[in-house]
C-alpha cells in the first residue's frame, strides 16, 4: 500500500449507532480501509482509524466530521475526556511511503472542506499549525466546548477556518498532520482520581517526567477506578514500558497499584516488541531478525 496515508479522528461520543454510522463513512469511499474504531464509555468518545490514498483519505475524513455533526450534541455531552468538537481531533499519520509535507498538505485541505461542507471551526495544529501556540492540541482544546464561544473572540485563537465562531452543537475541531501517536491507558488499582491527577502530572512532559508523554488522570465511572490517560507521542523516545515503570513508582507512593493497560486503536508493532523484549528480558535480541513478521517482509 504505498503513498498511504493513516487517518485517525476522534468523535465525541460512544454511542455505538453514531459510532456505525461515521465509520459507514469511512467504508463507503474508494481506496479506504477501515482498520479500527474504539470506544471508551466512561471517556464517552471514539477512535476511528482508517488508511488509504491521500484523495480518498481526504474525502473519508470530510465524510465522517459531516456525519458526526449532524448526530453528536455537545450541549448534551458527558465524558472524561476533554474535548471542543463532535468531531474532537483529525490527525492525519504518514505511513509508506508517504510524507510529512504531504500530510500537512492534505490536512489544509481537508480542514477547509470541514468548515465549507460541515460548518465547524477549525484549527491547524502540530506539523500543520499556523502559529506556535496552536501545535499543542491540549493549548488549543483548553476550555473545552462550553469555553470556546468566549476563546474564540481572542485575536490569537481565532479559527484558521470558520472565523471566530463555535458550532453552536458540534463545537470547532483541530486538523493536522503528525506523527504516529499510540493512546495507552494505564488502570489503578484505587477510584481516586486526585491520585491519577497526581501521578499524570509527575509522569507527563510538561511536568518534568517523561519526553513525549501527555497524561491526564480520569474516573472510570463503569469500573470505579482511576486511570492515568496517556498518549505516547513518540514512542521511540519513551517506550511503552518506561511510562509503565514511572506510573507504577508513582502510584507506589500512594500505596496504588496497577491492575491493568489499554492501548486505544492501534499502534505500531515495533512499538509492542520493544516493550515485550524488556518485560521478557530477551537477551541479544534482534527484532528485525527474529520476529516472524519483519522476515516475512523482506
Amino acid at each position: 500500500m504505498a503513498n498511504s496515508i493513516e487517518c485517525v479522528p476522534n468523535i465525541s461520543s460512544a454511542d455505538a449507532a453514531v459510532v456505525e454510522a461515521a465509520a459507514a463513512q469511512v467504508r463507503a469511499v474508494p481506496g479506504v480501509t477501515l482498520l479500527n474504531t474504539s470506544s471508551d464509555l466512561s471517556h464517552n468518545r471514539s477512535v476511528i482509524t482508517f488508511v488509504g490514498d491521500p484523495v480518498g483519505v481526504e474525502e473519508a475524513a470530510v465524510r465522517l466530521a459531516k456525519a458526526a455533526a449532524a448526530r453528536i450534541d455537545l450541549t448534551r455531552h458527558r465524558g472524561e475526556h476533554p474535548r471542543m468538537g463532535a468531531v474532537d481531533v483529525v490527525p492525519f499519520v504518514p505511513i509508506r511511503e508517504a510524507t510529512m509535507a504531504e500530510c500537512v498538505a492534505l490536512s489544509r485541505r481537508a480542514a477547509q472542506r470541514i468548515w465549507q461542507e460541515a460548518g465547524i471551526p477549525v484549527f491547524l495544529y502540530e506539523a500543520s499549525a499556523s502559529a506556535p501556540n496552536r501545535k499543542n492540541l491540549a493549548d488549543i482544546r483548553r476550555g473545552e466546548f462550553e469555553g470556546m464561544f468566549e476563546k474564540v473572540l481572542q485575536p490569537e485563537w481565532e479559527p484558521d477556518f470558520g472565523g471566530r465562531t463555535v458550532h453552536p452543537t458540534a463545537g470547532v475541531v483541530a486538523v493536522g498532520a503528525r506523527a504516529p501517536l499510540i493512546a495507552f491507558n494505564i488502570n489503578l488499582s484505587t477510584p481516586d482520581v486526585a491520585i491519577a491527577n497526581r501521578i499524570a502530572r509527575a509522569v507527563r512532559e510538561s511536568g518534568g517526567g517523561l519526553p513525549c508523554v501527555k497524561a491526564i488522570g480520569i474516573y472510570l465511572s463503569e469500573r470505579d477506578a482511576a486511570q492515568v490517560s496517556i498518549n505516547m507521542t513518540d514512542y521511540t523516545r519513551t517506550p511503552l514500558h518506561r511510562a509503565v515503570e514511572a506510573v507504577r513508582a508513582e502510584a507506589a507512593k500512594y500505596d496504588v497499584g496497577i491492575v491493568g493497560t489499554e492501548i486505544v486503536g492501534l499502534a505500531p508493532m515495533r512499538a509492542l516488541i520493544d516493550s515485550a523484549a524488556y518485560y521478557l528480558n530477551i537477551a541479544q535480541f534482534d527484532p528485525e531478525e527474529q520476529v516472524l513478521e519483519y522476515r516475512l517482509d523482506v
